[in-house]
């Protein structure tokens, strides 16, 4: 998130003795080929809980997935989208005591990052009078400058299947609902891997050919993942950025290609390293499963893998508002 994010000072106090609960699923992107403009929600969510009290600090208490070395102030993720969003607005908030239930492993390419940013934003808006509300534009928009992207918080808004794209500084995203019969399978490993790492890796040219192969596969793995399912193997091809980056998430890039040579539609899930397979159908779910599981097991990953069936997310972060 950018330090110069904010652009106003805040004003005003918002009401204390307001609760707000958001719920953020994962998410995944690229997907292979769709680099920076396609991401998948997924059926792992994150639970982040705010109330506004009069206690003039923040106080941030996780539990769940990484929570041990996680900030417990307003440095935390989901306090700085949430008092950003509110400064940007004109607004500040008297205290806030704020509980995040983290079930999305953090630095694996599932978007933690990007599911805080959703939820204090989201939970910033819901905090705000209604007429000082960002609409769901705006608030796609906040969200993907504070994340720098949208392939992340598109899906987390929006749920199933987004497309984004930029035009100019405006970051735009389009929903589009991912055929029934796919079934997602994460290999997560045990180590993390810092998404700024993973992009530094990456060349600031590709040849032409790189690039025309690669808009192909993109348009047929948009097709793949709506309309043919049996098209995922050969629209899950990438061509701009699994390759350069596969020196450090060695593991990843083994399983993800020994997956590949037994015919699953396996990806490096967003910077990595976790690795996704679109299984079609209950019995190719099953196959993959057994699949993942036995080449992990085979590797000399250090702390192992986690290999989880998961589903996609029909509908994207949800937001509850209680007032004393």
């Amino acid at each position: 998130m950018p330090e110069d994010a904010v652009l106003s000072a805040p004003a005003r106090l918002v009401d204390s003795g307001q609760a707000v609960r958001v719920t953020v699923p994962a998410t995944s992107a690229n997907l292979g080929p769709g680099f920076d403009s396609l991401g998948l929600a997924l059926g792992l969510f994150d639970t982040v809980r705010v109330r506004t009290v009069d206690s003039g600090t923040t106080a941030v208490f996780p539990t769940g997935e990484g929570a041990g070395a996680l900030p417990t102030d307003g440095s935390h993720l989901v306090a700085r989208a949430l008092l950003g969003t509110l400064a940007n607005a004109g607004w500040s908030a008297p205290g806030l005591e704020i509980e995040t239930v983290n079930v999305i492993p953090h630095g694996r390419g599932l978007g933690s990052s990007a599911a805080a940013i959703v939820s204090g934003v989201l939970a910033a808006n819901a905090l705000l009078p209604e007429a000082h509300r960002l609409d769901e534009a705006a608030v796609l928009q906040w969200c993907s400058t504070l994340e720098g992207h949208p392939d992340n918080v598109a899906p987390a808004l929006l749920g199933s299947l987004a497309i984004s794209w930029e035009t100019g500084r405006a970051f735009q995203s389009t929903r589009v609902e991912v055929h029934p019969d796919i079934i997602p399978i994460a290999a997560i490993p045990d180590t993390a891997l810092s998404t700024e790492r993973a992009r530094g890796l990456l060349p600031t040219s590709v040849p032409h050919g790189s690039a025309s192969a690669n808009a192909g596969r993109a348009a047929l793995l948009v097709h793949a993942l709506t309309v043919r399912p049996d098209l995922l193997h050969p629209g899950t091809r990438d061509a701009l950025h699994q390759e350069y980056r596969a020196s450090v998430m060695l593991p990843s890039a083994v399983l993800m290609q020994a997956l590949r040579a037994q015919g699953f539609a396996s990806v490096i899930s967003g910077a990595g390293p976790t690795v996704m397979t679109f299984a079609v159908g209950e019995e190719e779910a099953a196959r993959a499963l057994g699949a993942a599981r036995a080449l992990a097991a085979a590797s000399d990953t250090p702390g192992g893998w986690r290999i989880l069936r998961l589903d996609v997310a029909r509908e994207g972060a949800k937001v509850e508002v209680h007032q004393r």
